[in-house]
């Protein structure tokens, strides 16, 4: 296939060749690209060379030199001392480093660029130094400012005896999806490298709780994290942090932080405060199509309560479990704009707004935004890892379970019951004893031993009351039901459950 792929492209060349010659003035002699100049792109110059010439001086690539502990894994053993030399069954310190990219935003040398580019790569490592390198070769011990790993930003501070080339930040907000861009860094240590294209989607959310990426084509890989990417007026409206790709390599898809989001974080760090976010105590999840379905509601359009953490904001207000925030201090909340952002933009001490729905009825409440805790007092509040029912009795059949609507087999919850599954004593509804692994039900994972606690935010307590909630739901032509699930060592969950196709 090779072979016979290259003779028809050599027949195709020639066919061009020939074309070309027998339609050309032989005795003009005019090789084919003498005067030529393209057109440039709508809305982009003919050439980046004058602007890039411009830029590149105040883009820096930036390394750090890392101690990496490494435990010997034959400690202990007679082969201890093979570990290194001398090595005597302790641990040995390796030294690591790592490449990046920033740009100085000061003439005074502030430099912004990702917290992972200054951070330590890896489990048991430490930053020693980190070194600044300008487009000139010149080398800099640099200081940390400041650092957000929330959003992956970190500033470094250099001194220099003379004003540093620097760039400002652009309007991130103003960009739109097939406008140029140009990225600078030092991808794979090629220092210097210059890549465009155009924006591919804005408001790219990649699984972070503040995420509000720039998405573009313009080529980025390993070591670009960290440099700028310019408009086509020369301001940074991103900030170059991630690339999707299956080799590690560019495939078209990167993604910067916007200038809107990263300015005033920035600003914040070089004052050496600490990045502090609002807060309302409330567990979220989307409002997807099941969920949504399960609710008669529209997808995509705010966010579900799954829990209310006592004493927050949320709580005091009135907010519960099961509520559907739609909107925050009249933003509305959606995919590109979600409530974890919305409410860590919202000034800390605030009343703020917020309408939901609950039960299908529209209100308004105020709530104070308090500070947001750090991640080891939200760590507390997140559910905690799945308990395993497999082995407690009987497993019932998955026949009797597909008798059901949904696919579910369940008793009341009894007080022995209750004792053996570890919940609580006061807990009322019906515990699973068997489910279709065929159904939807299987596919989210519910199981036996699981306590539903109410259907259609309805309270079931026999089997009975769980289908009058499934005949209900049918009848208004909805495909899915809202179940609230109460799993031992875990705060009660709320699942949207497809019914079983007729």
């Amino acid at each position: 296939m090779r072979y016979a792929y290259a003779i028809t492209g050599a027949l195709l060349l020639g066919g061009t060749a020939i074309a070309v010659t027998t339609s050309s003035n032989v005795g003009a002699q005019t090789a084919q690209n003498e005067g030529l100049q393209a057109a440039a792109p709508a809305g982009a110059p003919a050439s980046l060379a004058d602007m890039v010439e411009k830029l590149q001086p105040a883009v820096v690539n930036i390394s750090t030199k890392q101690r990496v502990t490494v435990q010997n894994p034959f400690a202990g053993t007679p082969f201890g001392d093979l570990f290194g030399q001398g090595g005597g069954g302790k641990p040995q310190t390796r030294q690591a480093q790592s490449l990046g990219s920033g740009f100085l935003i000061s003439a005074d040398g502030y430099i912004v660029t990702n917290n992972h580019v200054v951070s330590a790569g890896a489990e048991g490592a430490s930053v020693d130094s980190i070194t600044v390198t300008m487009t000139n070769k010149e080398e800099y011990p640099a200081k940390l400012v400041g650092r957000d790993p929330a959003t992956d930003l970190a500033v470094l501070k250099i001194d220099a005896k003379k004003p540093l080339p620097f760039v400002k930040f652009g309007d991130s907000t103003k960009a739109r999806v097939g406008d140029w861009v140009v990225a600078i860094g030092n991808p794979f240590a090629l220092s210097g490298t210059v890549t465009a294209g155009i924006i591919s989607a804005v408001h790219r959310g990649t699984g972070g709780t503040y995420d509000k990426f720039i998405q573009t084509d313009a080529s980025i890989n390993q070591g670009n994290s960290g440099g700028p990417m310019f408009d086509m007026r020369g301001n940074v409206i991103g900030i170059n942090s991630q690339i999707l790709s299956p080799s590690g390599g560019n495939v078209g898809i990167g993604f910067a932080i916007p200038s809107e989001q990263a300015a005033p974080i920035v600003d914040t760090l070089r004052q050496g405060q600490s990045i502090k976010r609002g807060y309302l105590g409330v567990q979220i999840s989307p409002l997807g199509e099941d969920m949504a379905d399960s609710l008669g509601l529209a997808k995509n359009r705010g966010e579900f309560v799954q829990g209310v953490e006592p004493g927050k904001g949320a709580e005091k207000a009135g907010i519960k479990a099961g509520d559907v925030i739609v909107s925050v201090a009249g933003q509305e909340v959606t995919p590109d704009q979600n409530l974890s952002s919305i409410v860590a933009n919202s000034k800390i001490g605030s009343s703020v707004p917020i309408v939901l729905l609950r039960n299908g009825q529209r209100m308004t409440l105020n709530a104070v935004v308090s500070e947001r805790p750090s991640e080891d007092e939200l760590n507390n509040f997140a559910q905690q890892q799945d308990d395993d029912f497999s082995q407690q009795g009987d497993q019932g059949s998955d026949t009797q379970a597909a008798q059901k609507s949904l696919g579910i087999s369940a008793i009341p919850l009894t007080p022995s019951i209750t004792r053996q599954l570890g919940v609580a004593g006061d807990t009322r509804g019906i515990v699973i004893t068997a489910v279709d692994g065929s159904t939807d039900a299987g596919a989210k994972g519910l199981r036996r031993g699981d306590v539903i606690l109410s259907a259609n935010n309805r309270p079931v307590l026999t089997q009975a009351d769980l289908d009058a909630q499934v005949k209900a739901v049918s009848a208004q032509g909805r495909n899915a039901i809202l179940l609230q699930v109460l799993r031992r060592g875990q705060a009660p969950l709320f699942l949207p459950i497809r019914l079983r196709d007729k």
